[in-house]
Formats: C-alpha cells, structure tokens, sequence
C-alpha cells in the first residue's frame, strides 16, 4: 500500500499571499503618487487625529519660484542630483560627529524626507528607519528627480499646520510661490529642521545667519540636472 503523502504545508503559500499584499500596499501608492498628487500625508494625518487644522495648497513644480528650488537642495541636500536617495558621504560625517558628541544636521536626503513624510511618522527606531530605507527606493525608482522635488516642496511642514510651499509663502509673505525671491526663499527652507520652533517672520540671530549661508550656497546649485 502506497504511503500518504504529507499534507502540503501552507506557509510557502501564506508568505506568497504576505508578499503580494506587501507590493500592493506599498509599491502601488508610490507609482500612483508618480502621476497624482498625493491628497494627504501620514504627518497630515496625525495633525488631523490632533484635532488641528492643516492647511495646504498643491502647486506644480512650474508655478514654484526656481529661487526656491535652489534654496531648497542648497540647504537640504546638495548632491540630489547626483546620489540615488542616500548621501552615503553625509551619512558617515554625521556618524563620525555623533562619535565625538558632536551635534551635527541630519544626513537624511529630500528623497528621505519625502519617503518620511508622505508614508510614515516620526521617531528614530529601527522599524521606521527601515521603512524610510525601502520607501526611498521605490521612490527613486519610480519617480523623476523632478517629481521628487515637486511633492517634497508640497508636503513639507514650514510651521504648526502649514503644508507646503504656496501655503507657506501665503501666510508669511502675502505672495503666490512663483514670486518668492532669493531671500524669502532661503528664510523658508531654515525653518524646515524645526518648523515649530522657528519662524519665518521674525527670524533669531541663528535663523539669519543659517539664511545668509543658504543664500551663499545658492549659487552653487543649478537646476537642469533635476528638470
């Protein structure tokens, strides 16, 4: 009498289940936001489980202030167009920093901002910082170097409950994104570290100092790399 085979087991198939569900929930909203933009954000979100208002005005990258574009990579991150999403240099500066307890600035890049901000919250563990690895892949991926510029000056925080470029240039200087000036500009992308605790319209002495070296930089970025 033949033996009886062994009942198949069902953890290949479950894992296979697990994976597809994993590319559908992940990979589907990154290709998707390549095309449209994103309604909200997981930072968006959480303001809103606060019971607080966000306000937010999506704007294409052509309606925004080339003078911004270039205040932006200067002072968040001047090799965009050239790494794919990690500053590999950066990372290992503030590592070296932190080891001589050093304060250093964050070597995180506009594509991990994006990957942070768009899909996940904030904190340092291990879990999320994983995430922002494999969200920052898939957006370099899939997207235009332009496209990442353009959602990152639409969902980045630039004050309590204030979203994006033309929101931000609205509220502090009474102006449309396309007519910020080389100063506003750079006066923006300063409070982007610490939105909350900085402000536009009444900047301290490091804020101003921080600003003048943004503007310095300015001049050392071009934009056709990133068009």
């Amino acid at each position: 009498m033949p033996r009886a085979s062994p009942p198949r087991s069902n953890w290949k198939r479950w894992l296979l289940w697990a994976a597809l569900t994993w590319v559908v929930v992940t990979v589907l909203p990154v290709a998707c936001f390549r095309f449209i933009d994103p309604p909200t954000t997981a930072f968006m979100l959480a303001h809103r489980l606060d019971d607080k208002p966000v306000k937010q005005k999506w704007v294409p990258l052509g309606k925004i202030s080339p003078n911004m574009q270039r205040a932006l990579i200067a002072a968040e991150d001047q090799k965009f167009a050239e790494h794919f999403g990690f500053d590999v240099q950066a990372i290992e500066d503030a590592m070296e920093d932190r080891l001589e307890g050093k304060s250093s600035r964050g070597a995180s890049t506009l594509t991990q901002q994006v990957a942070k901000n768009l899909f996940l919250w904030s904190g340092r563990n291990f879990v999320r910082k994983g995430l922002e690895v494999y969200f920052t892949v898939l957006i370099e991926l899939l997207w235009s170097k332009a496209r990442i510029l353009e959602v990152h000056l639409n969902i980045a925080e630039y004050g309590e409950g204030i979203y994006g470029v033309e929101t931000a240039s609205r509220v502090n200087f009474g102006k449309s994104a396309a007519s910020l000036t080389q100063e506003e500009a750079a006066l923006l992308v300063v409070v982007l570290p610490a939105p909350k605790a900085r402000r536009v319209t009444a900047p301290g002495p490091k804020t101003r100092q921080r600003a003048n070296w943004v503007l310095e930089q300015m001049r050392h970025v071009s934009l056709e790399a990133v068009q």
